[in-house]
């Protein structure tokens, strides 16, 4: 399954409707993984990433929220307003981690549609 075919997935998750939003980014970080587990996808919750600087890994407390089928990265967010750094730390996650597309979600918003941005990665 490519990028954008998951990243449909993700998006088509019923999540939101369900729960509405208010609620914790953990919350509705381990529901998404649970959604996405049930419709058959692998996905890994927490991922630590470490920083690679001048040949040396650093362990410096990167973590992915959610990353499925090893190729979307979904960084979750239950905040107010989206801020220029959010939309940064995702592409910086997908520069350090090699991936091509990850979804940046505000689950704080009334519809989600206006809380989902794509970030893509031009490798």
């Amino acid at each position: 399954m490519t990028e954008n075919e998951l990243s449909y997935k993700a998006i088509g998750m019923a999540l939101h409707k369900n729960l509405g939003s208010g609620l914790l980014e953990s919350t509705y970080e381990c529901a998404l993984k649970y959604d996405l587990e049930g419709a058959g996808l692998n996905v890994t919750q927490q991922v630590p990433m470490p920083f690679i600087y001048k040949e040396i890994k650093m362990d410096v407390g990167y973590r992915l929220d959610l990353v499925v089928e090893d190729k979307l990265i979904l960084e979750i967010k239950s905040i107010e307003n989206l801020a220029p750094v959010h939309f940064a730390q995702l592409l910086t996650y997908l520069k350090l981690s090699d991936k091509k597309l990850g979804l940046l979600i505000n689950f704080n918003t009334k519809l989600l549609k206006n809380g989902i941005h794509r970030i893509v990665n031009d490798l």
